[in-house]
């Protein structure tokens, strides 16, 4: 059996460019879950890479079909975002080590059904670097920018949930903390896992 890994943070923390890092440098066999979401891509972006874009209606019917491992509305009233619950489960039961890359409400759902989930809270040094980083991505209006701030002040409080606290001040830095950290998992569980 593999083991589940939940890694969220403020927008703009830096999580989706530290779990790709991660993948491609650590030596345990870690899959990331890729996120279902009803928002529009961003340039770049690729359905089924990146997340799987679904409509509103789509991802209604899954969520009352309960589909999802856990999902949710965020940035007031915007977007659905959710984990599909048999993705994760095959994942897990063919030995991999699945990466959630979710938010803090998301990781409260998926720790009530999986408690020995490792968590992790990602996060920059400061809220004005997080704000720079928001304002560098150049995607998004003032009004969406103050948004992520106020939800990130939100998020910064549950820090005391996780497991697990990286500040990310250095992309290299951090991915060789997070591999580190699964490596003491890693040999905690007594066991060599699958390569």
């Amino acid at each position: 059996m593999g083991r589940l890994i939940l890694v969220s943070g403020p927008s703009g923390a830096g999580k989706t460019t530290v779990v790709r890092r991660l993948l491609e440098q650590c030596p345990i066999p870690l899959k990331l879950s890729v996120s279902a979401t009803t928002r529009q891509p961003r340039p770049g972006e690729t359905d089924g890479l990146d997340y799987h874009f679904m409509s509103a209606e789509e991802f209604e019917r899954r969520r009352h079909a309960g589909d999802f491992l856990e999902c949710c509305q965020v940035f007031g009233g915007g977007s659905w975002y959710g984990t599909l619950a048999d993705t994760v489960t095959s994942s897990l039961e063919a030995g991999k080590w699945v990466i959630l890359e979710i938010d803090v409400e998301g990781v409260q759902m998926v720790v009530e059904r999986y408690p020995e989930a490792i968590t992790m809270f990602l996060r920059s040094a400061t809220l004005d670097e997080l704000e720079r980083r928001l304002r560098g991505r150049g995607t998004e209006s003032e009004e969406k920018i103050q948004r992520r701030l106020n939800v990130a002040r939100h998020e910064l409080k549950f820090i005391d949930r996780y497991k697990h606290e990286l500040i990310n001040d250095n992309v290299e830095h951090v991915v060789a903390e997070m591999c580190e950290i699964l490596h003491a998992y890693e040999k905690e569980n007594g066991a060599t896992v699958k390569r």
